[in-house]
Parts: C-alpha cells; structure tokens; sequence
C-alpha cells in the first residue's frame, strides 16, 4: 500500500494499488503551486485511495475553465493531493508526498512549453508542449 503524507503527517493519503500514471507537469500553475520548476504527480483512481487527516482547499480555475481543487495541510501548508473536475474518477497526489526514492518513474511530462531550459528529462519520457492530444 503506498502513503503520502505531508511534512508534519497530520494529513495522509493511502492508496491500495498502484498508479495509473506518473507524470511531470511544467505548467506555471504547478510551478507556483510547489515553488519548484516542475511538479511531479501520481494518479489514482479514487477508488483505491483513503484521505485522513484534515485538510483545507484552495480552488483554482484552469486554462480550460474548470475547477481544480488542491488539498493541503492545515498545519503545515504541504499540499498533498488534488481532484480536478475535468477528471472527476482519478485523484492526484504530490508524488514528493510518498519520500520514497523508488517511486515509480514519470512515463511523460506536460507543458513543455513552460518548462525550464536547464531542466534535462531522458528518452524514456514522453514529451507533450501542452496536454496530450485528447484530453
């Protein structure tokens, strides 16, 4: 069962099967959301996955005018996972939220057209300047 939590663990999020995907995103929404040049995110369904902890949401609107809804400590501010309306079935969790090395590689990464030029990512990421075609 994997876990995530945040830096203070007051906030939890287990999921009882693996991700359906791993990916990173370049978007300045993520960049502002984690203070980082990219975000790194794991998606499940919701129905594998148990919250507990309290949690306090922010919610934003996306480039495609749907609502994203970030869930992050109370006490400590981590955010940890989040649910978008445009993907109603599938909860997204901070990957840096599970601090375990091994976690599962990210097999693409979106908004490229965003992303930093320092930042290098290997042939076995599949690159896409927005969102992959279809979604």
């Amino acid at each position: 069962m994997d876990k995530a939590q945040c830096a203070c663990g007051s906030l939890e999020v287990r999921s009882s099967q693996p991700p359906q995907l791993t990916a990173i995103c370049h978007c300045l929404a993520c960049q502002k959301r984690t203070g980082a040049p990219f975000s790194a995110n794991a998606f499940y369904s919701v129905d594998c996955v148990t919250i507990s902890g309290p949690s306090t949401a922010y919610v934003r609107t996306a480039d495609s005018g749907r609502k994203v809804r970030m869930h992050f400590c109370q006490i400590c501010g981590s955010t940890v996972y989040w649910r978008a309306e445009a993907s109603p079935s599938v909860i997204g969790i901070a990957v840096g939220a599970f601090a375990d090395p091994s976690f599962p590689a990210p097999t693409l990464s979106v908004f490229e057209e965003t992303k930093h030029g320092w930042v290098q990512l290997d042939e076995t990421v599949v690159h896409f300047q927005g969102l992959p075609t279809g979604q």
